[in-house]
């Protein structure tokens, strides 16, 4: 499909990509109690927490966070809010460790793992509530949420209908060189602080399972990777993990429409992160470039949330 052209302009005064990421996840905290939370059992006897919004509505969203995010993320607040308000029932999920609770391996959830959302829909398609299903996923949520895709291809669930892809490193290595750099490091201590609290708690429970040790000198998702994910689920290396869960080699299976939206100004993202050849090839892809965004932001001068909009746009469309 062609690329899409873009009207999105963030409010003056948050004038590029860093004001447009911090100020909305901190000043623009819709209301929190909006879920209902229902657990269940992984097939590897894990659990995954769901926080949902049902009002009997036949079509569903599905919603995937971020890295170290959650359901309850501004980003997520604010679209589940909207969508229950145009028709949808609401499910979004927690990745393993992030819905308040410690979960029960002794491993967490990575940036390319599929296996949990295809989890969640199967789980979805028993209870057989409803005729359609759509997804949408935010940053490493949206790498998962194209991955998925494209692995299940032509034997996609025909429930299945539409997605929608905000601010995603589809292209993990380049993704993992923009947030190397110095004027990135704040995106980086926050993520290795969570990274750094949750390894210390799992060492209580399966002791000698993880040198802490590394933290120290750890500035990077590269050594991060290196040192902790690679080994973690059976990579070579992090190139190894990098080229096998980056989502950019699955666009060109997807067979749904499918809306990627990805700031030119977002701070998480490299050069290999924005996927012309592969929209102009699938009639099924699409791709929006804001000049404007940040990561996950996309704020409005009325403290509304554009990503919203522009997702209630495609899925209707």
């Amino acid at each position: 499909m062609p690329i899409l052209p873009s009207h999105y302009q963030a409010p003056w005064y948050l004038f590029n990509g860093h004001l447009q990421t911090i100020i909305p996840a901190v000043l623009n905290r819709p209301a929190t109690n909006i879920y209902t939370r229902e657990r269940i059992n992984t097939s590897d006897h894990d659990f995954l927490d769901l926080d949902l919004i049902k009002k009997g509505h036949d079509k569903l969203v599905v919603l995937t966070h971020g890295l170290e995010g959650s359901a309850h993320s501004t980003y997520m607040l604010s679209m589940a809010s909207a969508l229950s308000k145009s028709g949808y029932d609401v499910l979004a999920w927690n990745f393993r460790s992030c819905s308040g609770t410690l979960n029960l391996k002794s491993t967490f959830y990575h940036s390319g793992f599929t296996d949990d959302l295809d989890e969640v829909l199967k789980y979805i398609d028993s209870l057989n509530d409803y005729k359609e299903i759509n997804l949408i996923g935010f940053s490493i949520g949206g790498n998962i949420t194209l991955k998925y895709l494209g692995e299940q291809g032509e034997n996609i669930n025909a429930k299945i209908k539409n997605a929608v892809v905000f601010s995603v490193p589809l292209d993990l290595e380049s993704g993992a060189k923009e947030l190397a750099k110095p004027s990135r490091s704040i995106y980086m201590q926050r993520f290795l602080k969570s990274f750094k609290t949750k390894f210390a708690e799992k060492e209580k429970l399966y002791p000698g399972t993880y040198n802490l040790s590394h933290f120290k000198t750890i500035k990077n998702f590269f050594e991060f990777d290196q040192l902790y994910t690679a080994p973690m689920y059976g990579f070579k290396d992090v190139y190894d993990y990098y080229a096998k869960a980056s989502s950019r080699p699955y666009l060109p299976f997807i067979k749904i429409p499918t809306l990627i939206v990805n700031a030119l100004n977002d701070p998480f993202l490299g050069e290999n992160c924005f996927p012309k050849e592969e929209a102009l090839v699938n009639p099924n892809l699409y791709l929006e470039c804001p000049k404007q965004g940040g990561h996950v932001g996309f704020p409005l001068s009325n403290k509304e949330n554009w990503a919203a909009i522009r997702a209630l746009e495609f899925l209707q469309h």
